[in-house]
């Protein structure tokens, strides 16, 4: 079995693994083909001499106490330092004896038993590499091709060696696909099932996926020029994401806009139509809170429970911005409170705001900015 290592390399090459990972799993199948033959619960040895392309097995017996209890309770593992010192006087309590096992006394048995080893535990090599490449692509965007769906809409996807599977409830509402198509998803994480191995758990509805797509679409963003601070989506109607940026003369909102919506429209495009909307980020609670509950003009906002994990804050806003402020089945203000991490109590103040004051799309009004921040005075 010497020419052995010459078919170990040439694995490693066909299951594109390191020779250094498929070597310790023939050390692994060779020490459980032992154990099976020789019927022992011994602890052994494998050293593989790569330059001389031989391995050789060593039964490793650990030398200890004449009154250690493990003596009694695995004889074949441990030796008493008196026995010991019977082959030889030189031998210490702590030191190992080796004595080498030859496999090639079991002939064909030994073979066939070692290569039905070796194939499993390749095989769970292959896997753990796998495991690995996709667990470092968590949170990030992967592309695959629809493979099956079944009857409950759970969606198949082939990602190079690996099946994803986006369920209906990752899948974001009123779309669909079909055996064929290219999928987008966001890799939420890798789980190995006992019953079907290992696969990839998808989503188009986490936050995250959109942050990931801007990040793709938005040349800003990818080199971190303008930075995501956060973003609050209901997946396939609305969506808002703050962003920041440190230089003076980088307009963050006009960098993930783009221009004429380009990059912002095909994110949104890809996101079946979900409105997006971009907000800049302010360190100012009371600033970031009016931004957030854009395309309404807010009149004033105290915060409450500073120092508290609830924290809330107060909005006083005209009646004829009120509507706005909610928005349609309360999406905006739920939206505004999930990015901001407050909660957002509406207060309705008299007075009304003129049309030319208001603002459409994401950006607010100065004026709007310059009422949060005169409040922070009073």
């Amino acid at each position: 079995m010497e020419k052995i290592l010459n078919i170990i390399e040439a694995m490693a090459h066909e299951k594109n693994l390191s020779i250094d990972s498929v070597i310790e799993a023939f050390k692994e199948a060779v020490i459980r083909t032992v154990k099976r033959l020789a019927g022992e619960e011994g602890n052994y040895e494998v050293v593989v001499d790569r330059d001389t392309q031989k391995y050789n097995i060593y039964r490793v017996v650990t030398v200890v106490a004449d009154d250690d209890s493990r003596l009694e309770n695995e004889p074949d593992n441990y030796m008493s330092v008196s026995e010991a010192q019977k082959y030889d006087e030189d031998i210490e309590e702590g030191d190992q004896i080796r004595t080498e096992f030859h496999l090639e006394d079991y002939g064909r048995t030994a073979a066939s038993n070692l290569f039905r080893e070796l194939e499993y535990h390749i095989q769970r090599r292959i896997e753990q590499d796998l495991f690995e490449k996709y667990r470092s692509k968590v949170g990030s965007i992967v592309i695959g091709t629809v493979s099956r769906i079944d009857d409950d809409e759970n969606t198949y996807i082939e990602i190079g060696e690996i099946k994803g599977i986006l369920s209906k409830r990752n899948r974001i509402k009123g779309e669909s696909f079909k055996i064929g198509d290219t999928v987008k998803a966001l890799l939420r994480f890798v789980s190995i099932d006992p019953k079907y191995g290992m696969h990839l758990e998808l989503t188009r509805t986490a936050p995250k996926f959109l942050e990931e797509l801007m990040r793709r679409e938005v040349p800003e963003i990818q080199d971190r020029t303008v930075e995501i601070v956060g973003s609050a989506r209901i997946p396939g109607e609305r969506a808002k994401i703050a962003l920041k940026t440190d230089r003076a003369d980088v307009d963050p909102i006009g960098a993930a806009v783009g221009q004429r919506g380009v990059r912002i429209n095909a994110v949104s495009e890809e996101l079946n139509g979900e409105n997006i909307d971009c907000i800049e980020y302010s360190a100012i609670p009371e600033i970031y809170i009016t931004r957030a509950l854009s395309p309404a003009v807010v009149q004033n906002v105290q915060i409450e429970n500073k120092n508290t994990s609830q924290q809330k804050a107060i909005v006083k806003i005209t009646k004829d911005q009120k509507a706005k402020a909610i928005g349609k089945s309360g999406i905006n203000i739920r939206l505004a409170s999930m990015l901001t991490k407050y909660q957002i109590e509406l207060q309705e103040v008299e007075g009304s705001v003129q049309s030319d004051d208001t603002s459409h799309g994401s950006e607010q009004p100065k004026t709007n900015d310059l009422t949060a921040l005169a409040n922070l005075f009073k």
